[in-house]
């Protein structure tokens, strides 16, 4: 596979193409925490690519890593490196995701091993998720002596520990095309200064979660400098809400030339579907300024957790507009201990352990999320569409590193997912041909120019 990398505000691949992603969260939240234990095997594989997906965010455990402070369990290490090598015979990309919700398992969820949940005794009061980040007195304890590196049984302080632990994963993936990025941390929280964090105090955002993506930056690029690193803002439990309402992502600058932003875009289920395209919209909106403040791609890597099609198509349209990739939450459900719906509600296929077929998928969902999109251009996008059953997709010959023009004759790939044309689709180019076979699912498109525009019209054939 080719290798992906940042240029600018793009994902490109090593021959230059402009690279969009679309695919799906896979993340095992129970011990043993690998995603092989819930079933998830080559037979998924085979049906995202089947399906047009080539990403899957795929989660990583601290405990499952670190089970002791500073021992690492290469066992489990490798169970990802397995999942990662079945993905990418595949076609399939993945993002290493450093999962976690609610801190641990003692505290209702997963991420940190257990020596590592320090709470000082506080009550531990489960108040469920995400109720349990502003309730659980233990909740934000762990949190803060995580955040002020408070030391462990060995004598090393959390942060350095969990610095550790990444660079262990790092060492084992670097050097694998397939693997494009490192999420450092899912929704990371503040811990009691979540409040003022909510009513836009810049402190955690700079004080604290900027310098430790540095520091685990640091420990990543010592064993692998090539793969991007992903940074998320706050948890969306204290910064969905400034998001939504326009305030600037509080966020400092990584000191690494390969970043990547990576931000969840949720609505509320029923209870705001009326709204949820402008939620989307502003959420997405925020995460793009940050992106075009910084000069670094920006990644819609959780959105979803629902199969109000509704949802899903206005949050996938608040990607295209800005031209974002995404994974989706989730491909599926199974051991999700910390959603805020239901397990089947959120999974494309329910049952990752059966074969993917049948009463075994969510058709209604895949139907919507395995869209056309491009997924390597010859080129610099400019706009991207899709409704009501065409899509409008245009780009320049220009090279996204501003370096000079793709020749003349040169290809972009578009997937274009039987599910979502069954009857087949017709296409009209402007400055480019067609190359690939009638309804071809990947849709090849070779520029007649070298210095203009390349406009692809797809309709479903009737």
């Amino acid at each position: 596979m080719l290798s992906v990398t940042s240029t600018g505000v793009w994902l490109t691949n090593s021959d230059g193409q402009v690279v969009l992603l679309h695919g799906f969260n896979e993340v095992y939240k129970l011990a043993p925490y690998e995603p092989s234990a819930s079933g998830f095997s080559e037979d998924d594989a085979a049906f995202l690519a089947a399906n047009g997906f080539n990403v899957v965010r795929l989660g990583v455990i601290w405990a499952g890593v670190e089970p002791e402070p500073g021992v690492y369990n290469a066992a489990y290490v490798a169970s990802i490196q397995q999942t990662v090598q079945m993905l990418a015979a595949h076609g399939i990309y993945t993002i290493i995701d450093m999962h976690q919700d609610l801190y641990s398992a003692s505290l209702g969820g997963e991420g940190a091993p257990e020596w590592a949940t320090q709470t000082g005794g506080l009550p531990n009061q489960g108040f469920g998720f995400p109720g349990s980040y502003y309730l659980n007195p233990a909740e934000t304890a762990a949190w803060d002596a995580f955040w002020n590196n408070s030391n462990a049984a060995n004598g090393i302080g959390l942060q350095d520990n969990y610095a550790k632990a990444w660079e262990t994963v790092a060492a084992a993936m670097a050097g694998n095309n397939s693997v494009i990025g490192y999420d450092i941390m899912n929704e990371p929280f503040p811990g009691t200064s979540w409040l003022p964090t909510l009513l836009g105090s810049p402190f955690y955002g700079y004080q604290q979660l900027t310098p430790m993506y540095n520091q685990v930056a640091a420990a990543i690029r010592a064993v692998d400098p090539n793969t991007a690193l992903f940074v998320e803002p706050a948890n969306p439990a204290v910064s969905e809400i400034p998001a939504i309402l326009g305030a600037p992502i509080q966020l400092g600058t990584i000191d690494d030339t390969n970043v990547v932003l990576a931000f969840h875009d949720y609505c509320a289920g029923s209870a705001t579907s009326s709204i949820c395209g402008w939620l989307a919209r502003q959420q997405a909106n925020t995460a793009n300024a940050y992106g075009k403040a910084h000069n670094v791609p920006v990644f819609m890597n959780e959105f979803g957790a629902s199969n109000l099609t509704s949802d899903l198509k206005a949050e996938m349209s608040a990607a295209d507009q800005y031209l974002m990739s995404w994974s989706e939450w989730a491909y599926s459900g199974v051991g999700d201990i910390t959603t805020s719906g239901s397990t089947d509600g959120e999974s494309v296929v329910y049952d990752p352990a059966l074969p993917p077929t049948g009463g075994n998928v969510n058709t209604g969902s895949l139907q919507v999320l395995a869209s056309p999109y491009p997924q390597a251009v010859s080129g610099t996008p400019l706009r991207l569409s899709n409704t009501k059953g065409t899509f409008t997709f245009s780009y320049s010959t220009a090279e996204a590193d501003g370096s000079g023009n793709f020749a003349v004759g040169s290809q972009s790939t578009i997937s274009v997912p039987a599910v979502a044309y069954p009857n087949g689709y017709t296409v009209t180019v402007t400055g480019g041909h067609v190359v690939s076979a009638a309804n071809a699912p990947a849709l090849v498109i070779a520029s007649d120019t070298d210095t203009g525009v390349v406009q692809v019209v797809v309709t479903a054939a009737p």
